[in-house]
């Protein structure tokens, strides 16, 4: 915990986060269209909180959080050295999320109204978080839509299995790095290849028929590997020169956004991996899950 007071001597900067929350962010930054994102979550009673939902009102996303009265706003950590990051959070209010608020009349009209839901793994470390998450996953299967989420952490592969394994049926999209992927494979004693892997947890068993679940695997500057409709294909990435990398903080979230602005509008397989990639590039080209006004794509 010394960390967040010990980072305090260094010149900080805050940005408005959160895995869901950034990817969220950017696919409403994709989609240029007023209304298209809402998101779910838990502040506290604090400056923090305050600063997340003026974040979420700037990138034109509508946001609906539990206030929680008593426990303050969550914060993370990131160290970046050599362009290279890590995150140390401190859950806080994250982890005060109630189910009951996902029954309150407002969330639950956002849920009806939805087409596409993405929750990420780190919802799984919240005591009632698996409730919300199979309450999202039945009413997204009972009524055609798009369930997608992401493994988020090899922790959560690790000591949350159980949980994660009763979500997966209901998956039609799973995202995942090479690492997050890589601890799958071995949980599940695979022990096989990263294409492999993404072949097999696509052909699981899903709770509905109406369309096969998508995998898709991203691998930093290495080949994003997509797993669909039995077949593995590789969708290299766009090479960028070291000089315009600044650092790789919100990558993979904002890969998650630019993927399913997309989606959200049918577009190809191919598409949603191209202004996934788009959004990613920008992203890492700048301090944090931070993006230009207009998307240039």
């Amino acid at each position: 915990m010394a960390i967040f007071d010990e980072i305090l001597k260094f010149d900080v900067e805050y940005v408005a986060g959160g895995a869901t929350q950034n990817a969220i962010r950017i696919a409403q930054w994709m989609s240029r269209s007023e209304g298209a994102t809402s998101f779910v979550g838990c502040i506290g009673n604090d400056d923090k909180g305050k600063s997340l939902e003026k974040a979420c009102e700037e990138a034109g996303v509508n946001s609906c959080y539990y206030v929680s009265p008593t426990v303050p706003t969550g914060v993370c950590c990131v160290p970046i050295v050599s362009k290279e990051r890590t995150l140390v959070t401190k859950l806080e209010a994250c982890n005060e999320y109630p189910h009951s608020h996902t029954l309150s009349d407002e969330v639950q009209k956002l849920i009806s109204g939805a087409k596409i839901f993405y929750i990420a793994s780190f919802f799984l470390t919240v005591p009632q978080g698996p409730e919300t998450i199979l309450h999202v996953a039945e009413h997204s299967a009972a009524n055609g839509k798009i369930f997608s989420m992401n493994l988020s952490a090899d922790f959560l592969i690790d000591f949350f299995t159980e949980p994660m394994l009763k979500a997966l049926p209901f998956m039609d999209y799973v995202f995942s790095n090479e690492h997050e992927a890589g601890t799958l494979s071995k949980k599940l004693e695979w022990n096989c290849s990263l294409e492999e892997t993404a072949l097999r947890l696509s052909a699981m068993p899903k709770q509905t028929g109406t369309r096969g679940r998508t995998v898709v695997f991203s691998q930093g500057a290495n080949d994003t590997i997509v797993a669909h409709n039995g077949k593995v294909t590789l969708f290299p990435v766009p090479k960028l020169s070291d000089e315009l990398l600044h650092d790789t903080n919100g990558a993979g979230d904002a890969f998650v956004g630019g993927f399913l602005a997309r989606l959200a509008i049918d577009a190809s397989i191919e598409e949603c991996i191209r202004c996934g990639h788009y959004a990613a590039r920008v992203v890492i080209q700048r301090s944090g899950c931070t993006v230009p006004s207009q998307p240039d794509i």
